[in-house]
């Protein structure tokens, strides 16, 4: 049923996606519901302590914009045209990354939950013909948005694979000598007592996942981080940065900092794109809560 409903609502112009998010969506997420606004307003000031509560609340807004643009981008991007969609997100250094791939037989896409991320499953049209895009995900308990978001996410050609079942994919790709990419939204909170990379990220002492930095050791595959920036409303581009030509070169944790350093970085020259409803630090390192 939600298919069937976001597959009507993809065919409508993006102008009227954009009506509905300014004029119902975003109101109601932000007056009526405050979706959890506490929740926002607390990573806000960590992560900004020093900016005074008008730019906090800037950002506040802006974020809230953004997050209603993305839920309704999402569902006009299953009927998207694949030359608009290059037209909408425009990848910048993929020469160089299909280089990589190509000569190592894969590759490993580390983003995050930042400015459209459903949008960047198009970076299938970008890479080199014959290379499978994976992308990890969990799975959702409504089954109903579960079935859809699948069929968004996997609407350029990409393939969506469980977490758990990633490695066993990988190994079967590269015995079958098929290669490969695989994206991780390496940004999510991992639990403390499987945490064991931890830096100081937008000042709070922060647990990173290094499931890109260990899937790029073991299979050897060239490490890169996706910096997104917005153009302008419904129009990104996405500059490719390699984090490691070599990832068995690598010391331990070193891929992972790069990771969170440029994600800082990318976060700080455009905060509202980040998705600040997420509760980022609600782990603490074990044995200090």
């Amino acid at each position: 049923m939600l298919l069937s409903i976001a597959a009507c609502l993809s065919r409508l112009p993006l102008g009227v996606h954009y009506w509905f998010a300014d004029w119902i969506l975003y109101p109601m997420m932000y007056y009526v519901v405050r979706y959890r606004r506490k929740l926002v307003d607390k990573n806000l000031r960590m992560a900004f302590p020093d900016k005074n509560e008008a730019e906090r609340k800037q950002i506040r807004r802006a974020f809230y914009h953004q997050f209603c643009d993305t839920m309704v981008e999402s569902i006009y991007g299953y009927r998207c045209s694949e030359d608009e969609m290059r037209e909408r997100v425009v990848f910048e250094g993929m020469e160089e990354t299909n280089r990589l791939i190509d000569a190592a037989g894969g590759g490993i896409f580390m983003l995050a939950h930042f400015g459209n991320w459903e949008w960047i499953a198009s970076i299938q049209q970008w890479v080199s013909p014959g290379v499978t895009e994976m992308n990890v995900y969990r799975r959702l308990k409504n089954k109903g948005m579960d079935r859809l978001m699948l069929a968004i996410r996997s609407k350029r050609g990409g393939v969506c694979v469980e977490k758990q079942r990633i490695l066993r994919e990988m190994v079967r790709y590269r015995a079958e000598k098929k290669p490969v990419t695989v994206g991780l939204l390496s940004d999510q909170k991992p639990r403390p007592e499987v945490t064991r990379t931890w830096l100081t990220f937008l000042h709070q002492e922060t647990g990173f996942l290094d499931g890109g930095e260990v899937l790029g050791k073991k299979f050897g595959y060239p490490v890169f981080y996706l910096h997104i920036s917005r153009i302008r409303r419904g129009y990104f581009h996405v500059q490719m940065h390699t984090i490691a030509a070599d990832p068995k070169s690598t010391a331990e944790g070193e891929i992972t900092t790069a990771y969170a350093q440029l994600l800082e970085q990318n976060i700080l020259e455009q905060p509202e794109l980040w998705l600040w409803t997420h509760n980022r630090w609600k782990w603490q390192r074990k044995g200090e809560r």
